[in-house]
């Protein structure tokens, strides 16, 4: 009897495992410290201090975000924060893919140029690791028009300032 209510313990474990990896909770890679996280990874890559989390422009990320689930357009909102904006089809689509996005185009941004190279773009990385950007917002919504994802980002202060560099 012991042995038969240790394998009904066991598969109830294996179970609740199994579960957890078929369906993540939908916060998995959205939250404030994972955006954080990876941020801050490639602002010390290059030598620069860590942002932190800032309410008010999550508030203002989130606010935007949600004028942009009916369309799911990659439009900037003309605030007066630096902004990276992204999308994706996936339902796997998280904001620290869309920042992983941004920090990819690394290898276009020359810094002895102080400019992106090739024709590529590189501005996205140079606003994650911007030294004086050092709050952060980000907010993630599901589109209603294709259920795509829309991811915004908002830097205070913020960066790509012409004739600066970020670091």
């Amino acid at each position: 009897m012991a042995c038969l209510s240790m394998i009904n313990s066991l598969a109830f474990f294996i179970t609740i495992i199994i579960i957890s990896l078929i369906c993540p909770s939908s916060r998995a890679q959205n939250s404030p410290q994972d955006y954080l996280n990876v941020h801050n990874t490639a602002r010390s890559q290059v030598g620069v201090g860590p942002m932190v989390w800032n309410d008010t422009v999550a508030a203002y990320a989130m606010n935007y975000a949600q004028q942009r689930m009916g369309d799911c357009n990659l439009v900037h909102s003309g605030g007066g924060y630096g902004e990276n904006l992204a999308k994706g089809s996936s339902g796997t689509f998280t904001g620290v893919a869309a920042v992983n996005l941004w920090v990819a185009e690394k290898p276009y941004y020359s810094y002895s140029s102080n400019a992106c190279t090739g024709g590529q773009q590189c501005l996205h990385y140079t606003q994650v690791v911007w030294r004086n950007s050092i709050q952060l917002g980000c907010a993630r919504v599901q589109c209603t028009n294709n259920g795509w994802w829309f991811v915004i980002c908002n830097y205070n202060p913020p960066g790509n300032y012409v004739g600066q560099y970020p670091y």
